[in-house]
């Protein structure tokens, strides 16, 4: 039984009308104004626009009650201020043209939807005279004189009073003002030369939420500056400079060690053409960039700048312009990744002095057994004659049990040892694994089966890009139907694919027939495989998930290659496997991204023993 549309009513046509400009505000005000994030968003980028050289924000109750921002930017005069609050009224372009964007803004959108779903009130001065006019739920009153200084303050109070359905989808104070924070540091970021600061002013009480004054310098000497003050000291020493770039997009920015991660992707910046955005594509290639220096469950830490030609970028995609386009999205992908890797690979051995501070704190934090007795150094049995120069026992209950073996001194006239090098010289190995190493400023700590099969898995990847992917033949094709948009996307890449060991080709109508799979998964579900593939490609990537599995068997391989834990190493050995690390690139990680290497300075040492 089919029953009537409860929308359409079956006694009338129904009547088209015109909606009113406060309905039609309230509308936009949903897509540009999410939150009260959105809203500080809006009004900080218009201060920037400005070319403002300080911005104040000041919030209460998280946004709901108050947005305050004031800004030493060009200002606007009296005679225009009912324009600019009009829909669609801009001065940052002139319509001709919607792809050569050079402003934040330039929809006209942001202030009248403000001021359709709040209470707000706009204070400026362009010239000698300032001027002020209030608009409350879409009604706007009269342009007043007003005393002010240069520049312009916008007060937004009662956000979402005129569309109270929207405050209940709200989050906590905690969580409004939390995403505030995030929004300047993320337009900090972007402006290193621009002072911000960002205030809290609920329950009567102003503090000081964020600051960071306005850098000088060239651009990367202020970006460095910026991050530094904004992302924490942590980040500058383990952020690796990037400058790179590709057919008319360049990338700069700093990206960190793969040792230096968070437990959830938090902590990515990024920005087109100065303009912090949210693109999944983006994301993406930054996380391919990582692929086989990081665990699954660890993401990077990073703060990317990619500019072009604005022509090259479509930022009209949604009214919050957090997204973006770009006309050729592979390149700039391959940009992100190889960009990042070349930066990854310089790094060397390097890994993140966060290591070393947290093995330093779970040292301080041991707490002393409590269910023996304590031992002092008076009381302990001599070694006696169980102490050589070549190895060293402990005795531990009934049995002696091995725990470190010391390298000899080296004889008089032998070559010296390279202490000045990075990772120093080996003076002992720990329980068959560790290899303690002196430098000549500290110590470092060596997992030699962690460092060992990072060696192994580099040599296998050169070996198999000089040789290439070797490919075995199927006896019969898998024959695989597709769309003729999948074929036609898929056979674009048979070439890269062919590369990789994967050989397909046409087999009438839309189907393709898969000849040859890489020899190095063994047997294999060639259609699964295809599919995979063809799935990333359709995301915009490209033949990524085949690599990620080969390397995943040659990280596999290189684990069952490496020295394993338990295995005795003499002095050269050890040493050896230290000049390696030095002229690995990526050695300072294992293939599931754990540091391969501790370092400890001579300073930290002597303060865990109270020497400072």
């Amino acid at each position: 039984m089919q029953t009537a549309s409860p929308q359409i009513r079956q006694d009338a046509r129904p009547v088209i009308r015109q909606l009113d400009e406060s309905a039609i505000n309230r509308i936009a005000a949903g897509e540009v104004v999410e939150r009260p994030a959105s809203a500080v968003k809006e009004l900080v980028e218009n201060s920037i626009d400005a070319g403002a050289t300080r911005i104040d924000v000041t919030i209460a109750d998280g946004g709901k009650t108050l947005i305050r921002v004031v800004d030493d930017g060009c200002g606007i005069a009296g005679p225009d201020l009912p324009l600019a609050l009009s829909r669609h009224a801009t001065s940052k372009i002139d319509g001709s043209d919607l792809l050569n964007i050079h402003s934040f803004g330039f929809r006209g959108e942001a202030l009248p939807s403000l001021g359709a779903v709040g209470r707000l009130t706009i204070t400026s001065r362009a010239g000698d005279e300032g001027a002020s006019v209030h608009v409350a739920g879409g009604r706007m009153g009269d342009v007043r004189p007003a005393a002010c200084a240069r520049g312009t303050q916008v007060d937004l109070a009662d956000l979402f009073y005129a569309t109270p359905a929207r405050l209940k989808f709200l989050r906590t104070d905690r969580a409004e003002t939390q995403a505030v924070v995030d929004v300047i540091r993320r337009l900090a970021m972007a402006e290193p030369f621009v002072t911000f600061i960002l205030r809290d002013a609920t329950g009567g009480d102003t503090r000081t939420l964020f600051r960071a004054d306005g850098e000088t310098g060239d651009m990367f000497d202020a970006l460095g500056g910026r991050l530094r003050a904004v992302l924490g000291r942590d980040f500058a020493e383990n952020a690796l400079p990037l400058d790179a770039e590709r057919d008319g997009f360049h990338m700069t920015g700093f990206t960190a060690l793969p040792t230096y991660s968070k437990g959830a992707a938090v902590a990515q910046y990024l920005n087109v053409n100065g303009r912090p955005v949210r693109d999944k594509m983006l994301l993406g290639a930054l996380r391919a960039a990582y692929m086989d220096v990081m665990s699954r469950d660890r993401h990077p830490v990073a703060c990317l700048f990619i500019d072009c030609d604005p022509t090259l970028v479509d930022v009209n995609v949604h009214p919050a312009k957090s997204e973006v386009r770009f006309r050729d999205p592979a390149c700039v992908r391959g940009l992100i990744v190889s960009g990042i890797r070349h930066a990854l690979a310089e790094a060397g051995h390097r890994s993140s002095s966060t290591v070393g501070h947290a093995a330093l704190g779970a040292m301080a934090a041991a707490p002393a057994p409590t269910d023996a007795p304590r031992i002092y150094q008076m009381d302990r049995p001599s070694l006696g004659p169980r102490f050589t120069a070549a190895s060293m026992t402990f005795q531990s209950g009934f049995a002696e049990q091995p725990s470190a073996r010391i390298e000899p001194e080296p004889e008089a006239g032998a070559a010296p040892e390279p202490q000045h090098l990075p990772l120093g010289a080996a003076r002992a190995q720990l329980h068959e694994n560790y290899i303690l190493s002196q430098t000549e400023a500290g110590l470092v700590i060596v997992d030699a089966h962690a460092a060992h099969e990072r060696l192994v898995y580099e040599r296998l990847k050169a070996q198999m890009a000089d040789s290439g992917v070797a490919a075995q033949a199927l006896l019969i094709p898998e024959i695989v139907d597709l769309t003729p948009t999948e074929s036609a996307l898929l056979l674009e890449s048979a070439d890269d694919l062919s590369r990789l060991g994967l050989v397909i080709e046409p087999f009438g109508g839309s189907a393709i027939a898969v000849r040859e799979t890489p020899a190095i998964l063994g047997t294999v579900d060639a259609r699964r495989l295809v599919l995979d593939v063809l799935d990333t490609l359709q995301d915009g990537g490209d033949t990524a998930p085949l690599q990620a599995r080969i390397d995943a068997i040659l990280s596999r391989v290189a684990c069952h290659g490496s020295v394993r834990t338990g295995r005795r190493m003499s002095g050269p050995e050890m040493n050896a496997l230290l000049r390696e690390m030095e002229a690995t690139p990526l050695s300072g990680q294992c293939n599931h991204g754990r540091p391969t290497s501790i370092t400890l300075s001579m300073a930290d040492i002597d303060r865990l023993f109270g020497r400072t």
